[in-house]
């Protein structure tokens, strides 16, 4: 049922114009044309999206709020870092990163923090 529908990832942000920035400006996403005085809302397709909400008193999740799906983990993990994005690095008991590049069964990733400390990611599949 749900396999044809708009999907949209909620982030919450403390700050919506700091947010804003990072992922216009630093992340190179465009925002949607409809206005919203709770929050900005970015899309590719229109199948898929991202939602900034503004929350000032939301707490800061230590989860991954977000992943976006690219071709080459490691090109946007150096296109990213040029624009002052800064990397996790984990040497954890089944999750390690290599030049902040984890490799699983199927699946290469690295995680970053936006503007306002929600975890991002960038995934690659590889199987």
């Amino acid at each position: 049922m749900l396999s044809t529908t708009r999907l949209v990832a909620i982030v919450p942000v403390r700050d919506l114009e700091r947010a804003r920035n990072f992922y216009e400006q630093t992340l190179g996403l465009s925002p949607g044309d409809a206005p919203d005085p709770e929050g900005l809302l970015f899309s590719d397709d229109g199948h898929t999206g991202l939602q900034l909400l503004l929350r000032p008193d939301a707490p800061v999740s230590e989860l991954t709020q977000a992943s976006f799906e690219v071709s080459d983990v490691e090109a946007a993990v150096r296109e990213l870092e040029g624009r002052g994005v800064r990397f996790e690095d984990y040497d954890l008991p089944g999750l390690r990163t290599v030049d902040h590049v984890a490799t699983t069964e199927g699946m290469r990733a690295a995680w970053f923090t936006d503007s306002e400390g929600n975890v991002l990611c960038l995934h690659q599949r590889t199987g």
